[in-house]
């Protein structure tokens, strides 16, 4: 590619979505860590909540656990679209190039998706003061 001198602004911008994906990641992981030690306990002799729902979580609203999934899988098909930009950085050839912008656009639409739950969860008003910042970090990796 001709452009060489745009290769530090991308490896510049790379770096700090990988940043953001991580984070979102880490407040995931947290947000399903607690689900899962205070959520429904279903065993021999109890009985299934009146409302029971799989993606059950004990903080937030109903969209809560649909928000915190797709977050989760936003995080991981973003780290997974940095590999693919930290290869196309080092060899910085047309053949790299489609299998990087590929993968990060569908990191992007993975993206877009939790962000539209985080805002049916906003909506819904009833929310965790902890989920917030998984919420800002999605809206800055959807304007990029």
């Amino acid at each position: 590619m001709a452009n060489t001198q745009m290769k530090p602004a991308a490896a510049l911008l790379l770096f700090l979505n990988f940043c953001m994906y991580v984070i979102v990641l880490g407040i995931g992981a947290w947000a399903m860590n607690r689900a899962i030690d205070y959520g429904f306990i279903i065993g021999p002799g109890f009985k299934l909540p009146a409302h029971f729902s799989p993606i059950y979580f004990p903080m937030g609203n109903a969209a809560t656990g649909f928000f915190v999934t797709f977050a989760m899988l936003a995080g991981v098909v973003g780290v997974a679209s940095a590999i693919a930009g930290i290869n196309h950085i080092r060899s910085w050839n047309a053949s790299s190039l489609p299998s990087a912008a590929s993968i990060a656009g569908v990191a992007w639409t993975f993206t877009l998706l939790a962000m539209g739950f985080a805002c049916k969860e906003i909506e819904l008003e009833i929310r965790n003061a902890r989920l917030v910042r998984m919420k800002i970090q999605l809206s800055f990796n959807t304007t990029r």
